[in-house]
C-alpha cells in the first residue's frame, strides 16, 4: 500500500525563484498546493504567470487570495506615484520595491490554507545571495517565522512540527537557473519584473530584470524573456 504523499503550501509569484521552488517541493515527493496572492501589485500579469507555472508544473490544486496592500501603500510596487527605480540607482538603503510586511502577509496566508489542508510544511522563494536588500529575505527571518508558525496554531500545539522551506536561501540566481533547467522548468512562462506589461513583457530596465539577466548570463542559459523593446 502506496504512502500518501506529504502536503505542502508552496508560495508561487509567477517569477522564476518560486517556479523553481515548486518543482524542487515536488521532486522532494510533496504533493504541491500553490498560493499566491494578489496584493495590489502593479505588476498582474505575474499571477498570470503563476497559473500558467501551476499548470505547467502540475500542482494538486492552486489558488490566489486577495490582500489589497495598496490601502497602506509605501512601496513603488504597489502605489503608482512612487516610481520603480532602474537597476543600479537603488543605492545600499533597502529599495522601495520593498513592499512592507508583504513576506510575512503571505506565509501566513500559506500558514493558514495549510491548517486546512493538514499540511506541515511550507515553501517560499526567498534568497539572501542575489537579492534587493529586503529585510524578509534574510534567514533570520524564516527560522523566526517558523517559530512562530509552531506557536501560534492549533497543528503547532497538538505537536505537529511545522516547518518552513526556503531551498533557495542561498543559491545566486545563476545557481537557481541551472537548478530550474535540471528539473524542466520552462522560465518562459516566468514573469519576474517589477513593472511587466498587462502581456507580461518585462521592462528590462528594474532590478528584478537586472538579476534575472545576469543570473541566466552567468549560468549560460538562453534568456528567455520576452522585453517590451525587443
Amino acid at each position: 500500500m502506496n504512502t500518501p504523499a506529504r502536503k505542502a503550501v508552496v508560495l508561487l509569484s509567477g517569477g522564476m525563484d518560486s517556479a523553481v521552488v515548486v518543482a524542487m517541493a515536488k521532486t522532494q515527493g510533496f504533493e504541491v498546493h500553490a498560493l499566491s496572492v494578489r496584493y495590489g501589485q502593479r505588476h498582474t500579469s505575474e499571477l498570470d504567470a503563476a497559473e500558467r507555472v501551476a499548470a505547467h508544473l502540475g500542482v494538486a490544486s492552486h489558488r490566489t487570495v486577495d490582500v489589497d496592500l495598496r490601502g497602506i501603500g509605501g512601496s513603488a510596487l504597489t502605489d503608482a506615484a512612487i516610481d520603480v527605480p532602474v537597476a543600479g540607482d537603488t543605492g545600499d538603503s533597502i529599495p522601495v520595491t520593498y513592499v512592507p510586511a508583504r513576506n510575512t502577509i503571505m506565509l501566513s496566508l500559506a500558514l493558514g490554507w495549510g491548517e486546512v489542508l493538514g499540511a506541515n510544511d511550507l515553501f517560499c522563494g526567498v534568497n539572501a545571495v542575489d537579492y534587493s536588500g529586503y529585510p524578509d529575505c534574510r534567514p533570520e527571518f524564516v527560522e523566526a517565522f517558523e517559530r512562530l508558525a509552531n506557536l501560534a496554531t492549533r497543528a503547532g500545539v497538538e505537536g505537529a512540527h511545522l516547518r518552513v522551506h526556503a531551498p533557495l536561501q542561498f543559491m545566486s540566481k545563476s545557481d537557481i537557473a541551472r537548478e530550474g533547467m535540471r528539473l524542466g522548468v520552462d522560465f518562459g512562462l516566468t514573469v519576474s519584473c517589477y513593472q511587466a506589461d498587462a502581456d507580461g513583457r518585462a521592462c528590462g530596465s528594474c532590478d528584478a530584470c537586472r538579476l534575472r539577466a545576469l543570473g541566466f548570463e552567468a549560468a549560460g542559459v538562453p534568456d528567455p524573456t520576452r522585453y517590451v523593446n525587443r
